[in-house]
């Protein structure tokens, strides 16, 4: 497979048979799909539009996708995720399974409807090369969505600096030197069952106590849109241990700043995009030249 990298599609074929989705509550998935879609132009789409989800995963995004479009094909480069998805997506004849990278999905160029990709690109080794894969496939006019990790370039610098000190730890037992992303790369550098056990550590002992903390909070009246993990807090500990693995137990991950990633789409052949203002950040959306 091209443009991958073999331990972060493993750990994720882990973290998704694990987080397979069969216990997440479907308000609490329909208010996140929501968030993430915000900006997508349903209305935009032709009649029984064809398009993708690169890097689907458990397929919990496809599984609210599909009943509104015509075919939708799910691509995964983890055989594991994807017979996760298989399972979530049962007795949903509008869709197709592909085992395969993002740069080698199997159908022909400029022959999509639409496009996204959540959560994905940050964790390839080459974010441009696959954003332009994913431009390749659709037809001129027609959409990607993309989510891709923030650096947190909106967030004062304080905030920074925590997340820097989280991320310590991943680095601390891995063979590279202790510096910004110790943390998740000591975490992501366990064996799985470890790296599991430790991610569900963070979440009970960091995202909870936060989380609700900053609830806390904003129920006497204050804005906390700046504190840490407050976008958790009204989300259930389901939410916040499979997104402690995902965000602790990943090998590889990159993060940009909302003027990087507006590059890179325009760089990959999209015009006019725009830019979810809320949560999550990045999230945007462009259009095929």
């Amino acid at each position: 497979m091209q443009n991958v990298d073999a331990d972060t599609v493993e750990g994720f074929g882990d973290e998704w048979s694990r987080f397979d989705q069969s216990g997440a509550d479907a308000s609490e998935l329909a208010e996140l799909f929501d968030a993430y879609f915000a900006i997508f132009p349903w209305a935009s789409l032709p009649e029984n539009a064809v398009g993708f989800d690169a890097g689907c995963g458990s397929g919990r995004w496809a599984r609210l996708v599909a009943p509104r479009v015509g075919r939708l094909h799910c691509v995964d480069a983890s055989a594991r995720a994807l017979e996760v998805a298989r399972r979530n997506l049962a007795g949903v004849d509008r869709v197709t399974f592909h085992v395969a990278s993002i740069e080698a999905m199997p159908f022909p160029d400029a022959s999509m409807d639409f496009g996204y990709s959540l959560g994905v690109l940050h964790h390839m080794p080459d974010t441009q090369s696959a954003i332009e894969a994913c431009v390749r496939k659709l037809k001129p006019g027609a959409p990607l969505l993309l989510y891709l990790y923030y650096a947190f370039d909106n967030r004062p610098r304080w905030f920074r600096g925590l997340w820097q000190a989280s991320d310590c730890a991943r680095r601390a037992v891995s063979r590279m030197p202790a510096r910004m992303d110790c943390a998740r790369r000591a975490v992501s550098r366990m064996p799985a069952r470890m790296r599991y056990a430790a991610s569900q550590a963070l979440a009970a002992s960091v995202y909870w106590p936060l989380a609700r903390s900053a609830r806390a909070l904003e129920r006497v009246g204050m804005n906390v849109d700046a504190l840490p993990l407050s976008a958790y807090r009204n989300r259930s500990f389901y939410v916040m241990r499979n997104d402690a693995l995902d965000r602790f137990g990943t090998r590889l991950e990159q993060r940009f700043t909302r003027e990087q990633m507006l590059t890179m789409m325009q760089r990959a052949g999209l015009e006019r995009v725009t830019f979810h203002d809320g949560v999550p950040y990045w999230c945007a959306v462009g259009f095929r030249a």
